[in-house]
């Protein structure tokens, strides 16, 4: 306001401005400024500012005045008394009448209206109502429906308050004014039709609606319809039944209420389906043409009974009696003939039938006509049976003949004739009677081959010739196999087989049978008959078809003729078809649901005989496409053939593909399988609504509008719509808006903040759950209104006159705010008027002063947005300075009955507020058990004394304290109140379905985990299952529009069925009495005393399959060969099997090796037994059969245990050579990897890879000419399989290299493991020691050498070797000297007494024995003689002896003519005979030292003989080549500390020389050459006196010190040796048995270390004390003088009771002084060696 005034401007003016009267303070109204021209300014004005303003203007020139009135414009008042009636003039009208309200000083614009219908949130009905109007009529209302007005009004200020909302005014209800959505109808059987609808739109129903009327009648025919009446709204589908088979309808839905019935649907017509026809075709006529072939007439049946699409005509033919065996023809339907022709073909001649016809339609045949009965024409008649020839003379023979199988008419005779071979001018024909099955020929010429024809013969003339040649006087006979037999145009399916006829039995042949062995060829396989061809005797080659193809065949043929079948041919060599493409399909395709993009497909597999190709190369190929759609199909490949299922992935929800699959090999593909159809599961959608749109309605509402989900997206039916909203950049809860059914496509949002910016989403949801959002959010805002209270109001400074206090702007500032208002005054009922002061926005503090000390205000703030002065905050204070804290409250109390489930309601009683008033309250909370107190609310009202505690958990126990809070500061907290515990509450978790499996045909088996324990708010009582089926297959006949226009799932499904377990500690469960062959959808909750929780997300499952729950009964096996066991079990129990059994899985594995060696064959078929081939012989298997079906594979049958039979066992596992030296080498051999059997026994083959100088062999008498050089020999050596594995040869040539072979036996023997040696010294071993010389000192004998040349390596030892000095072979005496000393002493006593030796010496180094010395002189083992041995001791004997013989002289002269005969005898029988020995024996000790004992047999000696004149002097000659066996039978039982043990055989022969049971012996002597044939003797032969024994036998002497065990027997001097040979002739012509020589004992050889076995020795006949060893090429033969007998002594080696023999763990015990220490070889000579640690060892 201005105040304008004109003045000097010298004189100095002063304005002053009052209102009323009153003086304005502008400087105390910060709303208030006076310009320096005296102009007012007043902002924010407000209807306070009301009044009468004067200026007035002082100064020293004058005063003057002048006065003007303000009238603030303000938002206009409510309208009053608003009222509403039924409108008496119009229908769904409402009558509004309302006053005139104060217009807030500005002219009223308009009005505006709205309205709220059946409770809903307001909306604007009427935004422009003329500001004269006061009364209204709200037309378009919708009935039975209520409706609430309110009315505002508008000026240029603005909208002002809302007034009274009206009285509810109801509209009465009308007829559904619109008629009911989205009727579909299908037909569902031949008389039903199923109906489905949706109610109509809300807004038209007009009333509650009480239910439907369903018309429908014949489309396009004059009838009345027929009405069905349905009495609840709920249900919205109908099948309607007894209609007409395939017959079109027309069908209206209507819906009604109280009011009546509403508008009828559009008409929907559809068909029943097709049925079968229900008459027969008409005027059927049927005919025979001709043998084989009928023809029929008819007529087509009234189509008014055909009840469906005619399909086609069926013609049958069946002979009488076998009713099941119809001839059938399929004929597709004529529409242009009236009469239809047809013919049934491929009948049997002259035979009766009944003819019929039908009609049929796709569900399946109708009536037959009425059979007529008829004949085929009669025809020639085929082949007489069982031609044969009896009483064949020269002249004459008979002929039989049986009737022809098919006779194909009356037989009215039989022609017969015959003619001389390959001349038809002799034909002589004969017609015989029907009845004559014989016939005499005569007038033959004899020896003449005749060709005899006989046939049958009808009215149609001759039938089919049988013919055979036949030889006049001579018999036939059974013919020949054919031989030659090759192959050759080899196919995929057929061969050619070329052959040579072999006897023909004097007759013609009639027939070619070909037989094969097919897979699997061998020696033990079966044959089948694969081909024949009959009357063809002149064929040399004939195809064979109908092979499969890539597998392996062998063929055999047979010839037949007259007699019968003669014996196979030779198979033929193995050969295989060539590949071809698979021949069939994949059997059993089906298609099951897999999730939401992946489907399960599953076929049978190809059994193995239909791959055709490779099997490594058969695989299958999946093709699918989504069905009726044109793109390109996708193929996906399988590389296994074994394969039986397969998940397409990556698929489009809720979309049906189609599906099928090939078998591909190699070669090329296979058919394709009938197509599979099946839809992926539903899912979420994908994707939003799109053009999501808000519009803020009012300050608390928002309009939300969306258009629908893409239909690609939407993966299922949309079942309705949430609206997802928050505010924006707040950490605030998400708030949801369910939209029910796919109708709706707005909400209106109430009940949210004011002038609040949301962020609002919508998405849609279907069966399984809610999909993605929308996207972007939306934004909105809410309008503005106006604001809450200011908070937090505090007044930190207090003084007896004065306070300033402070204060946070609103919580819900709900617009922008403009200003702030403090009233206060004193709070006294006679309070004068209030003090009132308006703030600028951004003010948060106020001062007062001027205030009465020690008083109590009231101060009252409120904020002003745009929309007005919002609710005002209210606070006291006292003026004093005497301020105290507050004092805690009481102890909180919690009613029980005030305690729910999430919140309690807490009450206290208020402690002192320290004379400050408590501005608000802080409540905390301690969940127990727990320790820490978290603040649930810091802004309770200072006025409370009680507050409402939510958010809280359900069942969970909790203690609360409180605090006040006043302008000093905090109380204390109160004490804690009790514990109390919430209630329990529904809960907040479904169970997770883990699994949902087939269990049998109907049933489910269900695995779940429970929700977590804080999720169950109470006890778990237990589990409730809905289950229910999905009816997928009506989808199928629903267009993707039908289905998106349905409203709920509930239209295309049961209703759920309910399960209530209440096991609470339950995981699973069994749902059963289920239908087969459905899909069912399942969801889980859990439930406790209050309730039940949500259900889980459903699960799908297919019942109707299930794998079988029992394995195979009765597994048994039989062992057929050596690679082959035989599976034989019975099928599960039937009611275990849950479907047809497919096949069987037989997996088996060796015994205790599992996991390497299992295998698995898989069987296609539902067989009860199987042939597991190629499995290692004498190898027990365990084998488990699991079988399985469409579903999968059963439970495994409990392990059988099966043992294939004996087999060739493997090579040995390897050969090894140790402590080779130039005559010597130990050979070890591994065990075979596969023994297959049982081990008997190993054969060791070697000879020298080069012909052998035999000079160079070590011989036993090298004085005797040896065998011509260059003979090559091969020994064998048989070792039993109980025996040691290794043995050592001492007969080899010095640089010869050998090749070894060693092979092992069960009942046949394995393959050969082969090694070559090379015999030392080796490249860079040790040089020969100087030549060694001898000092003998008492028993002690020292050897003395030099060091020679050390080789390539130091020297590591020494070793000693000893030989008899008339012998030839070395053996080892002493091992591992120390290589620092060049002498040895040892005692004499482990040399043989008497006998003269030679010793050399050889050094050792790490790349092996090297070059021996030369020998050294030779010593004699004598001993100094002892006292009996001195001349005085020998004369008194030789005196006594004297008279003894001279006593014995004299007897003899006495008896003498008595005994002459006796005497003779004796001394023939006691002459120098020396017989050969065959079989001596190789037997073990307890330490496996070998021995050789002599066989107790004698040797049978054949056309041989003992040479009497003449003495060997030395040995003879070793035969060469010749043949030693070995046997290792008779070990004597005699010697009690002997525990005997297996040996070994050793058989040395030419390598020309085949094994035979019989073996020749050579030897040179004087004579030359001769032979003799050994031969065993019987056990009985020879036996020996148990009680004899020698007096110094070398054994007793030295057995019980084991450093002697290297020591020998030798023949005592002055022993004359025997002849070479001694033969006598016995009267019988036969030779005696001369008595086998002693032997010598063999030395020890310790057994080796890993391995001990016992070592293979060769006896040879020797003279006693002859060292024996190893073999050594030709055997030697000696002569010996009169034979002896040591059956201890001699030949074998003893232990004394109670002394052990070494072993290697003792012999490292041996103090280092002991001579003859035993021999271990170093490692870096022999790593790894079996070979036998040995001492001196024998010589064989």
């Amino acid at each position: 306001m201005t105040c304008g005034v004109t003045h000097d401007p010298s004189v100095t003016v002063r304005h002053v401005w009052e209102k009323e009267g009153s003086v304005v303070n502008v400087q105390s109204i910060p709303r208030m400024r006076l310009e320096a021209d005296g102009t007012l300014h007043i902002s924010q004005t407000w209807s306070g500012d009301i009044g009468t303003y004067t200026c007035r203007v002082t100064s020293v020139g004058g005063n003057d005045s002048r006065s003007a009135h303000l009238r603030v414009r303000q938002l206009p008042h409510a309208p009053e008394n608003p009222t509403a009636v039924l409108s008496a003039s119009e229908k769904r009208a409402i009558d509004l009448a309302w006053a005139k309200p104060f217009d807030g000083n500005s002219p009223l614009i308009r009005y505006i209206l709205e309205v709220s219908e059946n409770n809903a949130p307001w909306a604007i009905l009427l935004a422009n109502i003329e500001p004269e109007s006061t009364v209204v009529t709200v037309n378009g209302l919708i009935p039975a429906r209520s409706y609430q007005f309110r009315l505002c009004a508008v000026n240029d200020v603005g909208k002002g308050q809302f007034s009274k909302e009206t009285e509810r005014v109801s509209l009465p209800e009308e007829p559904p004014s619109a008629p009911t959505q989205n009727v579909i109808a299908s037909g569902r059987t031949n008389q039903s039709i199923m109906i489905q609808w949706q109610p109509p739109p809300e807004s038209h129903q007009n009333g509650i609606l009480r239910g439907y009327t369903v018309r429908y009648r014949l489309t396009g025919l004059p009838v009345d319809y027929q009405i069905k009446n349905i009495t609840s709204p709920e249900v919205t589908n109908l099948l309607l039944e007894d209609l007409i088979i395939w017959t079109n309808y027309e069908i209206e839905v209507a819906a009604y209420n109280v009011a009546g019935l509403g508008t009828f649907s559009h008409k929907v017509t559809e068909w029943t389906l097709q049925g079968v026809p229900t008459i027969a075709p008409g005027n059927v006529q049927a005919e025979p043409v001709n043998s084989t072939t009928i023809r029929f007439t008819w007529t087509a049946p009234n189509p008014q009974f055909i009840n469906g699409i005619n399909q086609g005509y069926k013609l049958l033919a069946w002979e009488p009696g076998r009713d099941d065996d119809v001839t059938m023809v399929t004929v597709r339907p004529n529409f242009q003939d009236s009469v239809h022709v047809g013919y049934v073909t491929g009948l049997k001649k002259f035979t009766e039938y009944y003819t019929s016809v039908l009609c049929f339609t796709t569900p399946g045949d109708g009536p037959r006509s009425p059979p007529k009965a008829l004949r085929t024409h009669e025809d020639t008649p085929g082949a007489v049976g069982h031609l044969s020839f009896t009483e064949i003379l020269d002249t004459s023979l008979k002929v039989s003949w049986s009737e022809p199988g098919e006779k194909n008419g009356v037989l009215t005779g039989y022609r017969i004739s015959w003619e001389e071979f390959n001349r038809t001018n002799t034909r002589v024909t004969h017609y015989l009677p029907n009845v004559t099955l014989e016939y005499r020929v005569t007038g033959l010429t004899a020896l003449t081959t005749y060709t005899i024809e006989v046939a049958g013969m009808t009215s149609k003339g001759q039938g089919q010739l049988s013919s055979s040649t036949i030889s006049s006087g001579v018999p036939p006979e059974l013919p020949g196999p054919p031989t030659n037999l090759a192959i050759s145009n080899i196919g995929p399916r057929s061969v050619i087989l070329q052959f040579k006829p072999g006897y023909d039995g004097k007759t013609s042949i009639s027939r070619w049978q070909m037989e094969a062995q097919v897979s699997v060829v061998g020696e033990n396989e079966d044959w089948v008959m694969v081909h024949k061809v009959s009357n063809e005797p002149e064929a040399r080659s004939l195809e064979v078809p109908g092979l499969n193809p890539y597998t392996f065949y062998r063929f055999r043929m047979r010839q037949v003729n007259i007699v019968g079948t003669s014996l196979p041919s030779q198979p033929s060599r193995k050969i295989q078809t060539l590949p071809a493409p698979p021949d069939m399909a994949p059997a059993n395709v089906t298609l099951r649901t897999a999730s939401e993009t992946s489907l399960w497909l599953r076929w049978m597999p190809l059994p193995e005989w239909e791959y055709n190709g490779n099997a490594e190369q058969v695989g299958y190929r999946v093709q699918y496409s989504r069905a009726g759609s044109q793109g390109r199909a996708l193929i996906h490949i399988i590389a296994d053939r074994l394969e039986r299922e397969f998940t397409i992935e990556d698929l489009e929800e809720w979309t049906e593909y189609e599906v099928r699959v090939q078998a591909v090999n190699g070669i090329g593909t296979g058919p394709w399988s009938q197509p599979v159809r099946g839809r992926t599961r539903e899912s979420v959608p994908s994707c939003g609504p799109t053009n999501v749109s808000a519009f803020a309605t009012t300050s608390s509402s928002i309009l939300v509008r969306w258009f629908e989900v893409p239909e690609p997206d939407r993966n299922g039916l949309i079942l309705g719509y949430k609206v997802v909203f928050k505010e924006k950049d707040s950490d605030s809860a998400v708030h949801f808006w369910m939209v029910e059914g796919n109708a709706t496509h707005s909400i209106q949002l109430t009940g949210l903040g004011k002038y609040v910016l949301y962020e609002i989403q919508v998405l849609a949801f279907t069966r399984i759950g809610v999909g993605r959002p929308s996207s972007p959010p939306i934004l909105e805002r809410t309008l503005d209104d106006v604001p809450g209270p200011p908070v937090g109001i505090l007044f930190p400074e207090v003084r007896t006159t004065s306070v300033r206090l402070i204060w946070q702007s609103p919580s819900q500032p709900n617009g922008i705010i403009l200003a702030y208002q403090i009233t206060y005054h004193l709070n006294s009922s006679n309070s004068n008027t209030p003090t009132v002061d308006v703030l600028i926005p951004s003010a948060r503090q106020y001062t007062v002063t001027s205030l009465k000390p020690e008083s109590v205000y009231v101060f009252r703030i409120k904020a002003q947005t745009r929309k007005g002065w919002g609710e005002a905050a209210e606070a006291l204070v006292v003026t004093t300075e005497k301020r105290a804290r507050p004092q805690p409250t009481s102890r909180p109390m919690v009613p029980q009955k005030d305690v729910q489930a999430r919140h309690v309601l807490l009450s206290w009683e208020p402690g002192s507020d320290g004379l400050s008033p408590v501005r608000y309250y802080t409540v905390q909370q301690r969940e127990l058990p727990e320790s820490n107190w978290t603040v649930h609310s810091a802004s309770v009202n200072h006025e409370a004394s009680s507050y409402i505690v939510s958010r809280l958990k359900p069942f969970t126990s909790y203690q609360f304290r409180v605090k006040a809070t006043n302008d000093i500061g905090d109380s204390e907290y109160s004490e804690e109140s009790e514990a109390i515990t919430t209630l329990q509450d529904a809960p907040d978790e479904a169970p997770s379905i883990l699994s949902v499996t087939p269990h049998t045909t109907t049933s489910v088996l269900i695995r779940w985990q429970p929700p977590s324990e804080e999720k169950i708010n109470g006890i778990l009582l237990g589990f409730r299952i809905r289950y229910r089926e999905l009816l997928y297959d009506r989808l199928r006949s629903y267009s993707a529009h039908t289905i998106s226009s349905l409203s709920t799932w509930g239209d295309l499904t049961a209703p759920y069925s309910i399960q209530n377990l209440s096991d609470s500690t339950q995981t699973q469960h069994q749902l059963d009495k289920l239908s087969k062959h459905k899909r069912y959808e399942i969801r889980m909750s859990v439930y406790n005393a209050v309730g039940e929780g949500p259900t889980s997300t459903p699960q799908e499952v297919f019942v109707g399959e299930a794998v079988p729950t029992a394995p195979p009964q009765s597994v048994a096996i039989q062992s057929a060969t050596a690679t082959q066991l035989d599976v034989m079990w019975d099928p599960p129990p039937v009611d275990a099997q849950n479907g047809d059994i497919q096949g069987y899985k037989v997996y088996f594995w060796e015994f205790q090796r599992k996991n390497d060696t299992e295998r698995l064959r898989t069987l296609f078929m539902p067989e009860g037994g199987v042939k597991l081939k190629n499995l290692t012989g004498y190898t027990t298997y365990m084998i488990s059969v699991a079988p399985f079906n469409a579903a999968g594979d059963g439970p495994r049958s409990a392990p059988t245990r099966g043992r294939t039979q004996q087999a060739a066992p493997s090579a040995p596992n390897f050969i090894h050579f140790s402590e080779l030296t130039t005559t010597s080498v130990n050979v070890s051999w591994g065990e075979p990897t596969f023994p297959n059997g049982i081990i008997e026994g190993y054969r060791l083959v070697y000879e020298p890879c080069t012909p052998v100088d035999e000079s160079s062999v070590a011989c036993v008498d090298c004085l005797h000419s040896p065998s011509p050089p260059g003979v090559s020999k091969t020994v064998t050596v048989d070792v039993k399989g109980t025996g040691p594995l290794w043995l050592k040869l001492r007969d080899l040539a010095d640089g010869m290299t050998y090749n070894f072979r060693i092979r092992a036996k069960t009942f046949i023997y394995g393959p050969e493991v082969e090694a070559n040696i090379t015999t030392g010294p080796g490249e860079g071993a040790p040089g020969p020691p100087g030549e060694p010389f001898i000092t003998r000192y008492g028993s002690a004998l020292t050897i003395h050498w030099t060091s020679g040349d050390p080789g390539r390596a130091p020297i590591s030892r020494y070793v000693i070797e000893a030989r008899p000095s008339d012998e030839g072979l070395w053996d080892i005496l002493i091992k591992d000297i120390p290589k620092e000393v060049t002498s040895h002493t040892f005692n004499m006593d482990i040399l043989k007494q008497g006998v003269s030796y030679d010793f050399r010496v050889i050094g050792v180094n790490d790349y092996g024995y090297g070059s021996p010395s030369l020998p050294s002189p030779s010593i004699s083992a004598q001993k100094v003689a002892p006292f009996y041995e001195e001349w005085w001791f020998l004369v008194v004997v030789a005196l006594v002896g004297l008279i003894f013989i001279l006593l014995l002289v004299f007897i003899l002269i006495i008896r003498g003519q008595s005994k002459k005969y006796a005497k003779k005898s004796e001394s023939g029988n006691n002459s120098n005979c020396n017989a050969l020995t065959h079989g001596d024996m190789v037997s073990l000790d307890e330490g496996r030292f070998p021995a050789l004992e002599l066989n107790n047999r004698r040797l049978s000696v054949k056309n041989s003989f003992c040479r009497k004149n003449g003495v060997y002097t030395r040995s003879p000659p070793r035969p060469s080549p010749g043949s030693l066996h070995y046997s290792d039978e008779d070990v004597s039982t005699k010697y009690n500390d002997l525990i005997p043990a297996e040996s070994s055989s050793l058989t040395e022969k030419p390598s020309e020389i085949s094994d035979s049971q019989e073996a020749l012996v050579f030897s040179y002597g004087t004579g030359g050459l001769h032979t003799l044939p050994l031969h065993l003797g019987s056990d009985s032969e020879y036996e020996v006196d148990p009680n004899r024994q020698k007096t110094h036998s070398f054994v007793n002497h030295y057995i019980s010190d084991p450093t002697y065990y290297n020591s020998w027997r030798r023949q005592q001097k002055g022993i004359s040796r025997a002849q070479a040979y001694s033969y006598t002739e016995s009267e019988s012509g036969d030779p005696d048995h001369c008595a086998p020589p002693p032997l010598p004992p063999l030395p020890p050889l310790p057994p080796q270390l890993s391995s001990p076995s016992p070592q293979p020795q060769q006896a040879q006949g020797q003279p006693q004390g002859q060292p024996q060893g190893q073999p050594q090429g030709p055997p030697q033969v000696h002569p010996q003088g009169p034979p002896q007998v040591h059956p201890q002594g001699q030949g074998s080696l003893f232990r004394p009771k109670g002394s052990r023999t070494p072993t290697p763990s003792q012999q490292s015990s041996n103090p280092p002084s002991q001579q003859s220490t035993l021999y271990r070889p170093p490692s870096s000579l022999a790593p790894g060696s079996r070979a036998p640690i040995a001492g001196f060892s024998s010589f064989v």
